[in-house]
């Protein structure tokens, strides 16, 4: 790819548009060829609590676990509340034990801290911070304690480099937000007592649904700890001192849409007859590899993952470095890239790539598994077209 080089030409507006101009981190770009008769064979005006219903929610657990490789001694359960609704859930019935380490670098990660100390106003809490861009002293973390974490930080594009930092002889439990990561970076299960995801992120499923996933040591955890604060009926996966285990089997605390069940079997079907769990990651990582190419070739442009180890492949995130920029205010450089972004929505080479609000200004291009490197390829084009007239 040629970089960007101030030429005429490279001011041009490109010829070709991407095939799917659908790059938002979430609601995710659909899988590859997804049409609406996808959902066809959507069990819609049925119960999701008659034999056939169940069936299908039990179906979407099975092959989540077969796409995942998720141990058998796991439970998966499907949950309300997208990602958010699965790791309060597990904050709200697991967290109180022990002292809980937080890990926090950016949006989300701050979020469950504000809850654990705010809301769960819990007595022995050690918040671990870093700045966007960078991940907090993992060898500082102490796993005599809860460890509440982010696999990736989706507003960021930093993830953790892998899971040689949890030991195994961890005494607290290890809750991880995995819900950009999953489906596109190897998890290692038996370092992860909760992990928690919505549908609408790497597989590009529909919103409101959450998954959450329990170690035989969460579900221990379920048995011998009871938390005094009162739980609403939604939060509630344990009965009488014990977990519940019908919605591990499908039997969901409230009702769930089953045209989105469809749609998440459609797109674990695709993702496990396109390759598996290895193809995904290799997508994904392809898509990054793709940009990271084109970042290398253009000297106007970064990553703001400042650490090549902890470079997310799904949410990539990108911060503009040419001196013009570097010296406006926080809210005029906000002011240029949402330009930009705006001129490449109305052009419809590219929906959705503004950075996250309370992230630095700059841009963020998924690159799960469900989007193209061919589409990504042509964004960077477009990309340069709108730089080029930003500067004019």
């Amino acid at each position: 790819m040629q970089p960007f080089c101030g030429s005429m030409a490279a001011m041009e507006k490109p010829l070709v548009k991407p095939s799917n101009p659908c790059f938002s981190s979430g609601p995710c770009s659909k899988r590859p060829g997804w049409r609406l008769e996808a959902l066809a064979d959507a069990l819609v005006g049925r119960s999701h609590r008659s034999e056939p219903g169940k069936a299908r929610l039990k179906l979407a657990i099975d092959l989540t676990r077969e796409v995942l490789g998720i141990p058998a001694e796991h439970r998966i359960g499907i949950v309300a509340g997208s990602d958010t609704g699965a790791i309060e859930i597990a904050m709200w019935n697991l967290l109180g034990a022990r002292g809980v380490d937080m890990l926090s670098w950016e949006s989300f990660g701050q979020d469950w801290v504000e809850d654990v100390t705010r809301e769960l106003a819990l007595p022995d809490v050690r918040v671990l911070e870093a700045d966007y861009g960078s991940l907090p002293d993992l060898t500082s973390v102490d796993f005599s304690r809860d460890v509440v974490f982010l696999w990736n930080g989706t507003t960021s594009g930093v993830c953790v480099p892998d899971g040689d930092w949890i030991p195994n002889d961890r005494a607290g439990l290890t809750l991880c937000d995995a819900t950009s990561a999953v489906f596109a970076m190897p998890l290692p299960w038996d370092k992860l007592d909760v992990v928690s995801w919505s549908w609408q992120k790497v597989l590009g499923g529909e919103g409101a649904h959450g998954m959450l996933v329990l170690s035989p040591r969460a579900v221990a955890r379920i048995a011998e700890y009871r938390p005094a604060r009162p739980l609403p009926k939604i939060f509630r996966i344990a009965e009488r001192g014990k977990l519940n285990e019908a919605i591990f089997t499908g039997a969901t605390i409230n009702t769930p849409s089953m045209l989105c069940v469809e749609d998440y079997l459609d797109a674990l079907r695709w993702a496990r007859d396109s390759g598996g769990l290895e193809a995904l990651i290799r997508r994904s990582r392809q898509n990054l590899a793709t940009i990271a190419d084109w970042v290398a070739h253009t000297d106007w442009i970064d990553f703001l993952a400042q650490d090549v180890t902890t470079r997310s492949s799904t949410s990539i995130c990108l911060r503009l470095t040419a001196p013009w920029f570097t010296v406006l205010s926080g809210d005029e450089q906000r002011k240029v890239t949402k330009q930009m972004g705006k001129w490449l929505e109305e052009e419809g080479a590219a929906y959705d790539i503004d950075a996250y609000r309370s992230a630095p200004p700059g841009f963020r291009i998924w690159g799960g598994a469900t989007v193209e490197s061919s589409d990504i390829r042509c964004l960077l084009r477009w990309l340069e077209w709108a730089y080029a007239r930003a500067r004019r």
